[in-house]
């Protein structure tokens, strides 16, 4: 074998060794300092049942509501509810007034509910008014700033974690300096002592803001407000002028990660609240599943034995390629994760076919080459190169075919094709690893230590 080879050789076996590890059951996943993301596989609402709500304007039945509104809430609620890690979830507007929301596999719905009906708005607030103890002192609870409905008492009473030592009018109004319409990124992370906090960074404007703010505001209180509620009061050291930020609080990594969602995809254009909510049973049941993935298993152990005795030691080489390819496609599922509906299961079942049709395409040029008296190392080589044209044209035919409907899904809500045309196009593009570079690879170290010279019988002919 080459150097080339026996390179890619060594990729191939280490992309194998992490496909095993995600695939694995109860794999630990992977934790490396500031990285933890752990391997498991998601189902749909039509294989595990979940989480079905029904969500509605908060606004008075005479008040008109644009279009273009209930359009940007509910892309806004779809993207939130991705942020929550609840792929695949179906969100699509109902009437004019109405989204519906099927969470796949929820265990807690109140809590994804109460981030996706939130406004999220964040405003920074100006306390420079106030001592730093009575700025503290108003953490958890509820004020009244001049953006937005200033002139409304807050909605819900205030309720400080502690008792306030001095003087403050609760009706006081507190000058919002900024709000979070100028922020350009957000990520949760932890500080020097573990405590999990929500860092940011804002526009070109909202920076100069608050260079400026910061700048004229030494020693004073600036602080964070997410929906009129105080969450952190933290004193201006010195300046910021580079508009980076963290937002720092009592938080659980479950409490940092939803704020973050809430920020990161906009406030809601209007408040929703939830009219239904109900537990959805899975539509096969578990015994139609399992009926299911025995069939699957069937078919492709089929395949499997078909190859293996028809294109007989190139059909072996194959075979391993197959189960290559899948153990990484579906890591890539496990590690993204991509919830498996039963049509993302078609998809990638459909993927796996392209896989096998490169193989065949591969095979039946070399065993020509070697009808026509190439040697064999010849054969391989004039198989896969004019083999490769075909494979290359039909792969790049599914993957925009797979674009145009990922684009039909996102532009009419239908989830069902969104989730055929991501495991189909993922599917693809591993099955092109697989002619590119797992098949080709296998086949010259087999035919670099083959030493019968009896073709028909190892290679069909």
């Amino acid at each position: 074998m080459s150097q080339r080879s026996y390179y890619l050789l060594i990729i191939i076996a280490v992309v194998l060794a992490l496909a095993i590890y995600i695939v694995i059951p109860n794999s630990p996943g992977i934790h490396a300092g500031s990285f933890n993301k752990d391997f498991t596989t998601r189902l749909g609402l039509d294989l595990v049942g979940g989480v079905q709500a029904l969500l509605e304007a908060d606004l008075p039945a005479n008040t008109p509501i644009e279009a273009g509104a209930m359009d940007a809430a509910t892309g806004i609620v779809e993207n939130r509810v991705n942020g929550l890690g609840l792929t695949e979830a179906m969100v699509q507007k109902a009437g004019e007034r109405r989204i519906v929301v099927e969470l796949p596999g929820e265990t807690d719905p109140e809590r994804a509910l109460a981030t996706i009906q939130q406004t999220g708005l964040l405003e920074f607030v100006d306390m420079s008014t106030i001592s730093q103890n009575e700025a503290f002192n108003l953490v958890e609870s509820k004020i009244r700033t001049d953006f937005g409905q200033s002139s409304q008492l807050p909605t819900a009473p205030v309720t400080p974690t502690q008792s306030i030592t001095s003087t403050l009018p609760i009706s006081q109004t507190f000058h919002t300096i900024m709000t979070g319409a100028d922020l350009k990124n957000v990520n949760v992370t932890t500080s020097q002592t573990g405590q999990y906090q929500v860092a940011f960074t804002l526009s070109s404007n909202g920076a100069k803001i608050f260079s400026d703010f910061t700048g004229a505001h030494i020693n004073d209180v600036l602080a964070i407000v997410v929906d009129k509620k105080v969450i952190s009061t933290p004193t201006i050291q010195g300046a910021i002028p580079n508009g980076e930020g963290v937002i720092t609080g009592k938080f659980t990594s479950e409490e940092a990660n939803n704020l973050a969602v809430q920020l990161r995809y906009g406030s809601l254009p209007i408040p929703l609240k939830v009219i239904e909510i109900r537990t959805v049973g899975p539509t096969l049941g578990q015994e139609s599943l399992q009926m299911s993935l025995r069939a699957g298993l069937i078919g492709f152990s089929i395949v499997i034995l078909f190859m293996l005795l028809y294109y007989r030691l190139p059909g072996a080489v194959a075979d391993v390629a197959i189960i290559i390819y899948a153990l990484i496609t579906f890591a890539i599922f496990r590690f993204i994760p991509i919830t498996l509906t039963l049509p993302g299961i078609a998809g990638f079942l459909l993927s796996t076919g392209s896989a096998l049709d490169a193989n065949i395409l591969i095979f039946e040029r070399m065993k020509e080459e070697m009808r026509s008296g190439k040697t064999l190392r010849q054969s391989v080589d004039l198989g896969w190169k004019r083999a490769w044209p075909s494979i290359r044209d039909s792969n790049i035919a599914t993957i925009i075919t797979c674009s145009i409907l990922f684009w039909f899904g996102s532009t009419y809500g239908a989830t069902i094709v969104k989730g055929f045309s991501i495991t189909l196009l993922l599917g693809v593009i591993v099955s092109l690893f697989s002619a590119i570079v797992i098949t080709r690879v296998l086949m010259e170290l087999v035919t670099r230590n083959f030493k019968s010279k009896n073709y028909s019988k190892w290679f069909g002919i």
